[in-house]
């Protein structure tokens, strides 16, 4: 199967908020929760993809000829692409019910492993969930990224326990899930954490340990303090705060505090190789991609996820040769036009 053949198949399975429409931008689903939309207006979520498309690349075939070279190292661990699949959780809430998250996390798992990427699992109020993801990334040899909620302290240091014994190349908190509801209801309550807090949490991790959620150059500052290896610059796919900018916004800022300091990721809209290499070249140094690697999973399984892991690698490695760069560490903001 091809990208597109994925789709359509995803189609006949997904619904009834998500449309697996042809271009994966919000409009479609705009404010649907349940369902894959963004909180409030829908705004975040279209404005994410809007602000990709609105920057350009700079063309530049005079160079030396050869293949363009578009793997990453994560933490030791060698990528075809500097690629992730961002954490989702509650499939059949919002997507449908063929999958549930355990199903969902172990087939999403095990194809990113086997095409070369690998995936960062969710969490949630259901143990089952977080076992489920560590049992599927111990299968494939600790290739993803356990995502652990910003839960009470006691909650949080079992749930690393628990995490450290499937031997993940990485952790990570999605810190801005503190905007989730069913966080901010449950006693003893969960949500923000101070650096201080952070600190205490990446100590006991004894692993690269990514925060999720960053939004200012003030919140990567304080990632850093705490001791994080890297961060996601992410709004949550718009789904945690309305009207909040989008994350190619502001990245460049983040990137020219923080970067060469610590890894930074970002997530938001991101579709295609081309986005990809427009993310690396306003200082990120990888992507996650969410709602997309949830259709291609819906409509293809394993098959779906190989074909979008080599569409974007394809389009990356193809607007990398032509922008003059033949490596990730040649890429600088100077391929990208700002209309």
């Amino acid at each position: 199967m091809d990208y597109n053949e994925v789709l359509a198949q995803a189609r006949t399975c997904m619904g009834p908020y998500c449309k697996a429409c042809p271009v994966c931008n919000g409009l479609g689903c705009r404010n649907t929760v349940p369902g894959p939309g963004a909180k409030g207006l829908g705004t975040g979520f279209i404005r994410n993809y809007q602000k990709w498309q609105e920057l350009c690349l700079n063309m530049d075939t005079i160079c030396e000829n050869g293949p363009a070279d578009s793997t990453f190292d994560f933490f030791g661990t060698k990528l075809v692409a500097p690629v992730m699949a961002a954490p989702v959780g509650a499939m059949k809430l919002h997507y449908g019910d063929k999958y549930d998250d355990l199903t969902y996390n172990d087939l999403l798992v095990s194809s990113c492993a086997k095409s070369g990427v690998l995936a960062f699992t969710g969490d949630g109020t259901n143990a089952a969930v977080m076992d489920g993801a560590l049992a599927a990334i111990s299968a494939a040899g600790g290739m993803g990224v356990p995502t652990v909620k910003p839960w009470d302290r006691d909650t949080v240091f079992a749930k690393l326990e628990q995490v450290r014994k499937a031997a993940p190349v990485a952790i990570a908190m999605d810190i801005d899930a503190a905007g989730l509801p069913f966080l901010q209801n449950l006693t003893p309550p969960a949500g923000s954490k101070t650096v201080p807090e952070l600190r205490e949490i990446i100590d006991y991790a004894k692993k690269p340990f990514i925060i999720k959620g960053i939004m200012t150059v003030k919140g990567a500052r304080k990632a850093l303090e705490a001791g994080a290896s890297g961060i996601v610059v992410s709004n949550h796919g718009g789904r945690v705060l309305d009207q909040c900018p989008a994350t190619a916004e502001v990245l460049p800022a983040i990137a020219d505090e923080v970067g060469g300091q610590m890894k930074i990721f970002v997530d938001g809209g991101i579709r295609t190789g081309l986005d990809v290499l427009k993310a690396l070249a306003l200082g990120a140094d990888g992507v996650l991609i969410g709602r997309p690697f949830v259709t291609m999973v819906y409509g293809g399984a394993a098959e779906g996820v190989d074909a979008y892991v080599r569409k974007l690698t394809a389009e990356l490695r193809d607007g990398m040769a032509m922008c003059g760069v033949h490596s990730l560490d040649e890429i600088t903001r100077e391929i990208v036009f700002r209309p």
